[in-house]
Parts: C-alpha cells; structure tokens; sequence
C-alpha cells in the first residue's frame, strides 16, 4: 500500500506542474502582453525541466523497478508502470540540459512563428525551425528506431504507429479521394457567409450548449490558431479563432474543440494519479474532435436543428432555403488553409505535411527549401497556387511548438472517427434523431463508455479493436465520404 502510495504520489506531484504550465501556455495564447514572451518561455522552460527532472530522476528509478517487482498490483496499475517504463526509458536518454533548452526555444519559436506570420516572413521563423528540427534529429537517435527516424517521434503522438503503417494507410485513402475530389460540382454561389463577430460568439456559446460541453468545468476565449487546453479534469478550456468574413470557422472550428473537451472532461478522474490521463493518442483524441465538428456539426440532422436560430441571427440567411445553406456548408473544393479545409480534402493537407515531415528529420529537405517544396506539393495534390508564406508553409503552428510526428494523428483522427461512428450508429439506430433534438446524454455515454473513460488504459489499436472488432481500417471513412460526396 506505501508503495502504490508512493507511485500515486508521483503522478500527482507531476500533475501540478502540468497545471501550472498549461495554465501559463493558455495566458501566453490569449491574452499574455506581447514584451512578456522571453520571461514566459524561460519561466515554462523552469518548470518544464523541473517536471523532467522527477520522471528521470534516481528516485523514480528505483520507485519504478520496486513497482516492476510487485506482484499484487491491478491491471490498471500495471498498464500504468508499462507505460511509466517506457516513457522513462525514452526520457532518460535526453540530457535534462537539452531538454531545458529546447523548452525555451521552442517557447521562444511560437512567438517568432506568430510575428513570421503576421508579417509574412519566412526568414523570421526559419532559423527557430533550424535548431528545432536539430533537436528532433538528436532525440530520433537519443530514442533509437529500427526503419526510419520518424517512427521514434511518432510515439509521442501515436504509439505504435509506424511509417511503414501510415504510408500504407495514406496510400489507400489519397488514392480513393483524388477521383472524388476530381468530380466535385461546382461550388454554391451567392452564400454570404459574413457575420459580425458579436453574433459569431452567442451562437458559439449556443452550439456549445446544444452539444453539452460543461462550460461550468471550461471557458472559450479567442485565439490566433484555436486550440484546447487541460488545466485539470475540472477545468478544460477551448478557443476559437473568429473570422467576420466566414463565420463557418469560429461555429465549427468551437465544435471541433468542444469535442476534445469533452473527451478530457469525461476520462475517468483516477488515471490522473497513475499516468494514464489524457487521450489514448492524439489521433484518438482528433477523432472525437472530428466527431463533434463533421459527423455531428456538418450532418443534415445536426443543421436542420439549428438553422432557425442561425437565421434569426444571420438576415443575409433568411431567404436562402435549408438545401442550399447544407450545400453551402459541406462544400468540398481543394483550398489553401488546412484548418478551414472540408472534411474530403482535408487529409491531402495532412499527407503534404507527412511527407515534408519525413524528409526534414531524414536530412532530405532542408528549412531553406521547405516553403518550395511545400509549394510544389499543394499544387501537385490539390491543383492550388500558394499567394504567400503565411497562407503556406506559415500557416500551422505545430513546427513552431516542436511537434513533429502530430501532423499524421490528424488524418488518423478522421479513419478513427469514422470506425467509431460506424460503431455508435450500430448500438445507436436512432443516432440522426438524439442528434436532430439536441439529445446528447445517450451519444456521450456511449463515448464515455467506450472510449472517454479509459484514458491512456488502451493503446489506439487495441481502443479501436475493442470497440470496432476491427483493426485501424480506411474503410469506414471511403464508405462515408463516398455516400456524402460522390455525384454520380
């Protein structure tokens, strides 16, 4: 009993310094004095290291090979020392001085990313991205892999995902989309999608309702690029960026978000003290973001439901019939900005992203090439001309923040929303009518039951198989965008 103490006690200590961190990460995104950024990132590269420090350090070495010996453990408990051995081993080989430094840079990198962006300058950012892609090459090596050094930074994201799994994956599902995106019709004319930014928060606070985030355990606030962040189980907070020259960004880019609150909401609370709290991947996490803004945001029942009160709000909507606003909102056509991308195009952008990522930590790309290679890529996938750096390769933050090997959990997050959907339509017939009458409680459980609550208990496959029956299969997302978007 000391020693599972002993243990909880650990996680918990490293659950206070996550709070403390995101709760600073969260001001430095919102609402942070510009002159502030340098004593910010040193101060969350304080305290990140520190952090660091308590999951290498002597003592949790020797706390986890007691653990590793004990045999009256649950297998809960047991699943949590697997995963704490695992991370350990990973963390041990990165000297707490590098890591320390990379924190700042990577703090310090954000900063330069927004400014890069808002001036359209690439050179602004790319000696930041430089030293982080340098960093990245030195921890593939400090973790070790078998085939490619990518494989070692997927784990982070997506354990047990490989490059040789996801080239086959993204082979399938490009191979399936491309003649469907080469049949589309023409885009909707005479939709003004205009709205004032006052009128853009009410119906996101509306929406949110309708759908049941707790917003008395979250917040929305306004942000550059949106994002969710856990302060703790009881305070998980969204944002959302507001465009007055297309609302369908803020609405759904806040359905997408509540969606990964709403996971972080209902984990069961007791993983936090051994580990396993948080998503069981970030592919499994983008899946239930995924589910909130297209399975259930972009679907007819989700649409019909709220269009009155859209056009109460909206007078440029009041004469455009329910059919024609539907077509307007799931319009598919290749575009430039992967967050305002359509559910059909959308994982291209992911795929020119993987396939840039790979060839940066492999040594086959350099910075000084990326936006033209980037350039070329979005041209050959999706037949568009890039008008500038900060609606191309400045676009994303997740470079600036470090995260190579995310980019692939977003595409992922589409196959896996589309297998669980399947899933829950299955145990749920009656899925479009909760859907259609705001009745959510039925469809949370169910998430909660079957994927929410177990945290980081299961790995994405064995999540997915035990769900599904099944293993990772483009199938089900083929089947769904082919129903919704194939024209003849």
């Amino acid at each position: 009993m000391e020693l599972t103490k002993q243990w909880r006690d650990h996680f918990k200590q490293l659950r206070a310094f996550d709070e403390a961190i995101s709760l600073l990460y969260w001001d430095m995104r919102t609402q942070m004095p510009e002159q502030s950024a340098p004593l910010r990132a040193e101060t969350i590269g304080y305290l990140s290291t520190e952090a660091f420090k308590r999951q290498t350090s002597e003592s949790f070495k020797a706390l986890l090979a007691e653990m590793t010996e004990t045999e009256d453990l649950t297998p809960i408990e047991l699943r949590s020392v697997a995963v704490a051995k695992t991370q350990y081993e990973r963390n041990a080989k990165i000297p707490s001085s590098e890591y320390q430094a990379y924190v700042t840079l990577v703090s310090e990198a954000e900063t330069a990313w927004e400014k890069a962006k808002d001036q359209n300058d690439w050179h602004m950012f790319a000696p930041y991205l430089e030293k982080i892609i340098g960093f990245q090459r030195k921890f593939a090596d400090y973790f070790g892999y078998e085939s490619h050094p990518y494989d070692a930074l997927l784990y982070d994201y997506e354990p047990g995902m490989t490059v040789d799994q996801l080239d086959e994956l993204f082979r399938t599902l490009r191979d399936e989309l491309v003649p469907l995106i080469r049949q589309l019709p023409e885009p909707v004319q005479g939709l003004d999608w205009s709205m004032d930014k006052a009128v853009q928060q009410r119906l996101c606070e509306d929406w949110m309702r309708v759908v049941d985030y707790d917003l008395t355990r979250g917040r929305l606030d306004a942000t550059v690029h949106p994002f969710e962040i856990t302060i703790n189980r009881r305070d998980v907070r969204i944002t959302t960026k507001y465009d007055e020259t297309d609302f369908r960004n803020a609405l759904f880019g806040t359905m997408h978000e509540a969606g990964h609150a709403t996971y972080e909401q209902q984990i069961d609370s007791e993983l936090d003290e051994l580990g396993l709290g948080g998503g069981a991947s970030m592919g499994i996490h983008e899946s239930q973001s995924l589910f909130f803004e297209n399975f259930v945001g972009r679907s007819e029942a989700f649409l019909k439901s709220v269009y009155p009160r859209l056009q109460s709000e909206h007078p440029q909507l009041q004469n455009i019939d329910f059919d024609t606003f539907y077509a307007g909102v799931n319009e598919a056509k290749p575009s430039l900005i992967r967050i305002e991308a359509d559910e059909l195009t959308y994982s291209l952008h992911i795929i020119i992203r993987y396939e840039l990522e790979k060839q940066l930590i492999q040594g086959d790309l350099s910075v000084e090439d990326l936006p033209a290679a980037w350039n070329a890529l979005y041209k050959e996938y999706l037949g568009v001309d890039v008008p500038s750096d900060a609606k191309g390769v400045l676009q994303d933050v997740h470079w600036a923040g470090g995260s190579f090997g995310y980019f692939p959990s977003y595409a992922l997050g589409l196959i896996y929303a589309a297998q669980l959907t399947e899933s829950l339509k299955n145990e749920h017939p009656d899925f479009e009518s909760l859907v259609s009458t705001g009745t959510f409680g039925p469809i949370k459980q169910w998430l909660e039951d079957n994927v929410h609550r177990h945290g980081k208990a299961l790995t994405p496959n064995e999540l997915i198989k035990q769900v599904t029956g099944e293993d990772i299969s483009v199938r089900p997302l083929i089947r769904y965008l082919t129903n919704k978007y194939k024209t003849n």
